[in-house]
């Protein structure tokens, strides 16, 4: 499901207070990772991500990586930090149309 603009402003707004659940170091995307990155949103549905230790142009790739693997949209990213939304099978979250 790929949320709009309208969206993804309303998402961005959720995820400001949030902090970082899983970070990302040296070692970079592991399977345990990934594993960690879709138990937490399937938990709440809205996560950030700290990715540490990566150029920005390597950072992108990680972070689309991370989208497409977990069948997530990347709502925001700032710096180091990127917020993720997969929708639960009950969502929580009442997006705005």
């Amino acid at each position: 499901m790929a949320v709009n603009d309208k969206q993804k402003r309303y998402l961005r707004g959720l995820a400001h207070p949030l902090k970082p659940v899983v970070m990302l170091g040296n070692k970079g995307l592991t399977d345990t990772v990934q594993a960690e990155i879709d138990n937490a949103l399937s938990r709440h549905e809205l996560i950030k991500v700290k990715v540490s230790g990566a150029e920005k142009a390597e950072r992108l790739v990680i972070l689309n990586t991370i989208a497409d693997n977990n069948n997530a949209d990347l709502v925001m990213t700032a710096g180091h930090i990127a917020a993720f939304y997969r929708p639960a099978k009950e969502p929580t979250i009442k997006l705005p149309r």
